[in-house]
């Protein structure tokens, strides 16, 4: 019995060894931390704040990290807590439980000296003050005491919990951020053309009258001014940054900022379209000179950055501009067409209130006149526009509107109704002429004023009445020139008929011209053809002619010479009787010896009287034949007509002889 109660207190004196070596080792993983809280000490307790840094009981400032840690039993608790780890992209927000408390000014902590949460003594030795930081842990993995910091990260809390109240108004806090979404940073896409307006919710209150704060600097250049887009608060405060909407916008890029101590808007760019020109409004800035001039008496235009119009407006383009600060008016450079038509607006919507002007003519006619007024703004004087009127629309409404309205009044007063029907022409370029000057004095162009049909008011119809009476009218002016046309055409036509006729025709016509061309040119081949075989047949004859002639000529002169031989030309004429009177009896075979011997006295038959006749001319051919022979052929007279033939036919011959043959005509073969 004694044994076992001797192994009893053995093992409980064993024990208790046990647990007190277990309570002088302590093993830390290397994934996480431990916190030490003493629970005794010769130097008392923390007099003030939460973490003794002088050796205190209470929450040691330093951590425990992965290992073996050697501590004594019952004096120290050390609490096991993980790593703080904040992923690629994110931010975490961290909350101190100690330090000096915030001024009456401040939302955020200032860590501007005690920037190192991972060292507690040297934060609050540094003056590092209790409450939600400045300053924000970006990606990585941190040895944190999270019994002096709360750390807020998207995935979780990391702390380790000392009331149910902290807990709570921890959690409060990580829902605004979330809501927020600070955890992430701001990205603005250069695709979303869209800027970034900043809100700081810490530092010193805008001066009275000021409405943006307008912070000059963030140079990176200058320490003194540069907060890296409000990525540095503490930078930001100390160089004169105020709480409030901020001037600075931010442009494409990541950003990562406290959205406790700042939180970012995202608008649109400010476009300013082609055609158009932006006037700026800007609502701060400092005074500037008015650079208008002493003439124009409706506003100060005033340079680039100044509080007022600026005397330039911003051309077509992206500006990262904060409409906060001031507006953008967009003014037409390109003609503007206002119609005073209430059934037709324009894409710019300028004219969406306009309508006919209502007239009263001379003839007391009361009809609506629809207009179409083109105007145009030079871009350098959009801010003199802009400075009078304050608006486009205005404007149109305010001053155009009533001064063209009362120029057409005036104008339907002195003219009838049948004269603005007639004349609009006229009104047209008149109104053009006299409206210019008043356009300009408004800064404006007038480009072109269009006059419409006057109409009738709603049920009346004297005007339709009139219009139509008119229309009849022209109808039947149009008509008289349309039968004259007519009669015009019908002439035509005939001349086409005869034409088409004369061209069907025109084969015919043409054969029948090519048959008397032919006929004509073989009448004249014929002709010329008779023409060689005349000139043929002539030279022919003429040269049978000489022949014969020449034949003839010697057969004379051989004859004369025969003739002179046998004693003369009685003795040639009687010897040719005789010849032809031998042939003539031969022919008619006639005897010449009678059958019948004829005596002296005559027969019955007439006999007689043919024997008679034959004697008698051979009597008479020998008495000439003796007569020739007995005279001398010497001394015989030559018969003078003989002779004058003789010259004759010589002088023939020697012309034949001398004479050339005559020359052929052309064509003549």
């Amino acid at each position: 019995m004694q044994i076992l109660i001797t192994l009893f207190i053995l093992g409980v004196i064993g024990l208790i060894v046990l647990w007190g070596i277990f309570q002088f080792v302590r093993f830390i993983p290397n994934n996480r931390i431990g916190l030490v809280e003493k629970r005794w000490s010769g130097k008392g307790s923390v007099k003030s704040g939460l973490i003794a840094l002088n050796g205190e009981a209470g929450f040691q400032p330093e951590v425990l990290r992965g290992g073996i840690h050697l501590l004594m039993p019952f004096q120290y608790k050390v609490h096991m807590a993980p790593l703080v780890t904040i992923p690629q992209g994110k931010l975490g927000y961290v909350f101190a439980r100690d330090g000096k408390p915030l001024d009456p000014t401040q939302v955020l902590a200032s860590n501007q000296m005690a920037n190192e949460f991972q060292d507690v003594r040297v934060f609050l030795q540094n003056g590092g003050q209790r409450g939600p930081q400045r300053l924000i842990l970006r990606e990585g993995t941190y040895a944190i005491n999270l019994v002096q910091f709360v750390v807020m990260t998207e995935e979780r809390v990391y702390s380790l919990p000392l009331s149910r109240e902290e807990a709570e108004t921890i959690q409060k806090m990580a829902e605004v951020i979330t809501e927020r979404k600070g955890f992430r940073g701001v990205v603005i896409k250069d695709t979303d053309d869209f800027v970034g307006i900043v809100t700081v919710h810490d530092g010193p209150s805008l001066p009275q009258g000021e409405i943006i704060a307008a912070l000059k600097g963030d140079d990176p250049d200058d320490p003194a001014t540069y907060h890296n887009s409000f990525q540095d608060p503490d930078r930001f405060l100390l160089s004169g940054g105020m709480r409030g909407r901020q001037l600075q916008v931010l442009v494409e890029g990541t950003y990562y900022i406290n959205r406790l101590f700042a939180t970012v808007e995202m608008i649109p760019k400010t476009i300013i379209e082609v055609g158009y020109v932006g006037v700026v409004v800007s609502y701060t800035g400092e005074t500037g000179a008015d650079l208008s001039g002493k003439e124009y008496r409706h506003g100060e235009l005033v340079e680039r950055g100044n509080r007022g119009v600026w005397s330039t407006p911003l051309m077509p383009g992206k500006y990262a501009f904060n409409t906060y600060a001031g507006k953008v008016v967009a003014v037409p450079t390109t003609n503007i067409i206002l119609k005073w038509i209430r059934s037709e607006t324009g894409s710019h919507k300028l004219d969406e209130n306009l309508s006919e002007v209502t007239l009263i003519t001379k003839d007391a006619f009361e009809p609506s006149l629809p207009l179409s007024v083109v105007i145009h703004i030079d871009y350098q004087k959009a801010p003199l526009v802009i400075q009078r009127f304050g608006d486009i629309k205005k404007l149109v409404e305010q001053t155009l509107d009533p001064m063209v309205s009362a120029y057409f009044k005036n104008i339907g007063q002195i003219r009838t109704l049948i004269q603005l029907l007639q004349e609009r022409s006229n009104i047209q370029h008149i109104a053009n002429t006299e409206m210019r000057e008043k356009f300009n004095h408004y800064n404006l162009e007038l480009e072109e004023v269009l006059i419409g049909t006057p109409k009738s008011p709603a049920g009346d119809m004297q005007i339709e009445t009139i219009l139509t009476q008119l229309r009849q009218r022209q109808v039947a002016e149009e008509q008289v020139e349309t039968y004259g046309r007519q009669e015009k055409a019908a002439v035509k036509e005939r001349e086409l008929r005869e034409a088409q006729a004369r061209a069907e025709q025109q084969q015919k016509i043409t054969e029948s011209e090519l048959s008397i061309t032919v006929l004509t040119n073989q009448g004249k081949a014929d002709y010329n053809r008779a023409l060689q075989q005349a000139a043929q047949i002539r030279a022919l004859a003429e040269a049978e002619a000489e022949r014969t002639a020449r034949i003839g000529i010697a057969q004379a002169i051989a004859t004369e010479e025969q003739v002179r031989a046998y004693g003369g030309p009685q003795f040639q004429v009687t010897q040719q009787v005789l010849n032809r009177f031998a042939e003539a009896i031969e022919t008619a075979k006639v005897d010449v010896v009678p059958r019948i011997v004829v005596g002296s006295g005559g027969g019955e038959n007439g006999s007689m009287g043919s024997n008679s006749l034959i004697e008698a001319l051979l009597a008479m051919l020998l008495s000439d034949k003796l007569s020739a022979m007995s005279g001398d052929p010497q001394t015989t007279p030559r018969d003078p007509a003989v002779d004058s033939l003789r010259t004759q036919i010589r002088q023939t011959l020697q012309q034949s002889t001398t004479t050339p043959p005559p020359t052929p005509q052309p064509g003549q073969k």
